[in-house]
């Protein structure tokens, strides 16, 4: 689902079907699929696998690997740049990463490439669990702020030489007319003041890798740690103060300064980020809410975040 103005959000949801040119799949078209073009995995059982993404079908293929198909036309050139740069960049991240096996054609009246990858096995982090609020019963998230932190530098840290640009390539300062709106649309005045910040700092010195969505839906996790990242359809040189919405989507706010030092973010890069996480929360409240109940939880979880920092 695309904001205003350019590209489209990854946003993370059940699976359903989302989006009016959705190309209908299902277990038997992946299975066609498999046996036709890679005969040595066809033995291997072809089954629906629980997913939170909008853009790709998920398949269990035995107990490794796993079938992604895209279900709409621009999740098709995401999945292709996975292919090509993901085992580039892995053996320099700190957590397991979906490594692509294989590159499927389109076949069979299915109409986009599509990948094998290696299935990882974790659970997604839980998001404001407030059923027992007593400091003893929450699971501490510093470590978890420090493993994220981590990622997010061996990101950083990748040789930008050739690399792709990521699906959002603009300055988060030219969202402005349609933050300003949604920010009046929602009642959410009183973050005007981080907007005007966002917009007002100092732009990033270069562009760096990013992952680009390090939503919940797209990390795993086992007792507090950071084991796997997900979904690297939108990684490529962007604004780093972006890879840091997850502090407002997932951490709590000890945790969130535990991971702002972890990363090293100064005051005007943290001040882009609390616009990007802004940003994000204002599109999925403004073109996902009525469809996704999830979604706009996570989005009015960001902006309750940002509002007891105001």
């Amino acid at each position: 689902m695309p904001i205003p103005t350019h590209t489209p959000l990854r946003y993370r949801v059940p699976m359903r079907t989302s989006h009016a040119d959705e190309v209908p799949t299902d277990a038997a078209l992946a299975r066609r699929l498999v046996a036709a073009q890679f005969p040595e995995w066809a033995h291997r059982p072809v089954v629906a696998a629980p997913s939170q993404g909008t853009d790709n079908a998920m398949f269990r293929l035995g107990d490794e690997l796993a079938v992604r198909l895209p279900r709409v036309p621009w999740a098709a050139a995401p999945l292709e740049r996975e292919y090509r740069w993901l085992p580039r960049i892995a053996p320099h991240l700190p957590v397991a990463v979906p490594l692509p096996r294989a590159l499927g054609r389109p076949a069979d009246g299915y109409p986009w490439h599509w990948t094998v990858c290696r299935w990882l096995v974790g659970e997604h982090p839980t998001v404001g669990d407030e059923t027992d609020a007593s400091a003893a019963a929450r699971t501490p998230q510093h470590d978890l702020a420090r493993d994220l932190a981590a990622f997010a530098r061996a990101m950083r840290d990748l040789d930008p030489d050739g690399a792709p640009t990521t699906a959002w390539p603009r300055p988060v300062a030219e969202e402005d007319e349609f933050v300003s709106g949604q920010l009046a649309a929602v009642g959410a005045t009183e973050l005007d003041a981080f907007w005007s910040a966002a917009r007002s700092a100092r732009p990033p010195a270069t562009r760096t890798w990013i992952h680009g969505d390090l939503s919940p839906g797209n990390l795993l996790v086992a007792d507090g740690r950071l084991t796997g990242v997900l979904d690297f359809g939108t990684m490529g040189l962007g604004d780093p103060a972006s890879e840091h919405r997850v502090a407002w989507n997932l951490l709590e706010p000890d945790a969130r300064e535990t991971y702002r030092a972890a990363v090293n973010a100064d005051d005007a890069e943290w001040a882009r980020a609390r616009g990007w996480a802004l940003l994000q929360a204002l599109a999925q409240l403004a073109h996902v809410a009525e469809r996704h109940p999830a979604i706009a939880e996570n989005a009015r979880h960001v902006l309750g975040e940002l509002t007891a920092e105001a």
